[in-house]
């Protein structure tokens, strides 16, 4: 059995004391490669190395929708061009974030734009961050498949069911974090239930929300088991197997990836 964490933040100090540790208890959980992921531009380096350094993690670059105000004015082609580095295997992650409002709208919508037409002329993915903007973001990619196709996912999904319905309906994935474990979840766990296997991929945001029991702890990749265990139950189906088909989509969608 390997799983895959399709999303975490490794370059994140929360990491530097046990990196070794960290990265020893994920291969002992059957965790077996990790695709950390970019939130800053401008700290798309520290993001790079830690992929160069280590066969089985992968790096994305682009801008979080919190920096959208502070690293504006990206293009696609500057996104086109960092990601010709042989670990670089998508964009992102990228979107709507209307919860915290930490850079104006429009800019968040601008950027989210240019990250598309990213993943559209290089056919690498665009990892969609959405909170609270489920309407604008289903617009936005109507709008922009409309264009032209391009390939990606709502990583962290917990928005309503409409947006994963559209998201599937549009070809795009599904990624399911520790979320999926928490009590107040059962709406969640009701649209993962009905979502396709062969469209979901989890993940654990680390240093992020911690699935249960481990909640309120740091997140690390060794804990996205927990989110795989709670995704197999809920489709009736063996860990192991759930393992093989998150992983196997994990490979479709990021055609880079080396197998």
């Amino acid at each position: 059995m390997m799983l895959v964490d399709s999303h975490c933040h490794l370059d994140f100090p929360e990491f530097q004391e046990d990196f070794a540790e960290m990265m020893s208890r994920a291969a002992a959980a059957g965790v077996g490669m990790m695709l950390t992921i970019s939130t800053h531009l401008s700290r798309f380096p520290q993001v790079l190395a830690v992929a160069e350094r280590h066969d089985n993690i992968y790096c994305t670059v682009g801008i979080h929708p919190h920096e959208a105000l502070s690293e504006s004015g990206v293009t696609a082609e500057q996104l086109i061009e960092l990601a010709r580095h042989p670990k670089v295997v998508g964009f992102g992650e990228t979107g709507l974030d209307y919860f915290y409002e930490h850079s104006p709208r429009e800019q968040q919508i601008a950027n989210f734009r240019a990250h598309i037409q990213a993943a559209r002329q290089a056919n690498l993915p665009v990892i969609i961050h959405t909170r609270d903007a489920d309407l604008d973001t289903a617009r936005i990619l109507e709008e922009e498949m409309a264009i032209g196709a391009f390939p990606g996912l709502i990583h962290c999904f917990s928005s309503g069911r409409a947006l994963g319905e559209k998201a599937i309906e549009l070809g795009l994935y599904v990624s399911l974090s520790g979320i999926l474990t928490f009590k107040k979840s059962d709406e969640l766990r009701a649209i993962a239930k009905d979502l396709p296997l062969d469209r979901l991929l989890v993940e654990t945001d680390s240093p992020f929300l911690a699935p249960m029991p481990h909640r309120g702890k740091r997140c690390e990749p060794a804990f996205v088991v927990r989110t795989a265990d709670q995704l197999a139950a809920l489709h009736g189906i063996p860990s192991a197997l759930l393992a093989d088909r998150t992983t196997t989509n994990f490979l479709r969608l990021f055609r880079k990836v080396a197998p």
